[in-house]
């Protein structure tokens, strides 16, 4: 763990007011301590955690990875209704998924045109819409 990489990640859970623990640390470090975006799995992640030298249980990497998603620091992009995604950029952009290896990979905003969405049922309003376009290889 870089100067670098533990300060950025020590930023990070400072800007949601989490505590840094040592477990936190360890995981956003992964997560952001480059500077760059991910999209991760919690198995995942428990294994670069555990490649890295640091002992973490899978439990504990799925309850930081809800906690950093309900401080606002991760989305959670759920591929089909057993695989989620933990997504560190944080603003609308629809998502490639390729079937084949199971990567999922951030699509050009630019390219998306919703021309229209259903009328939600009265008393509600849309919180959020998710677009990812799963892909197989031709043939």
């Amino acid at each position: 763990m870089t100067p670098e990489a533990l300060e950025r990640s020590t930023k990070w859970l400072a800007q949601a007011d989490l505590r840094p623990t040592r477990q936190r640390l360890s995981l956003a470090t992964l997560l952001v301590g480059d500077g760059q975006d991910r999209h991760v799995t919690a198995e995942g992640l428990h294994a670069a955690s555990v490649a890295a030298g640091d002992k973490v249980s899978l439990a504990t990497v799925y309850n930081t990875l809800r906690a950093f998603c309900e401080a606002g620091l991760v989305q959670e992009v759920t591929v089909d209704g057993t695989r989620s995604y933990f997504d560190t950029r944080m603003d609308d952009h629809p998502h490639f998924y390729f079937e084949e290896n199971g990567q999922l990979v951030d699509a050009a905003t630019s390219e998306l045109k919703i021309a229209a969405l259903p009328t939600p049922p009265e008393g509600y309003e849309v919180a959020k819409l998710d677009v990812v376009v799963r892909l197989r290889k031709r043939g």
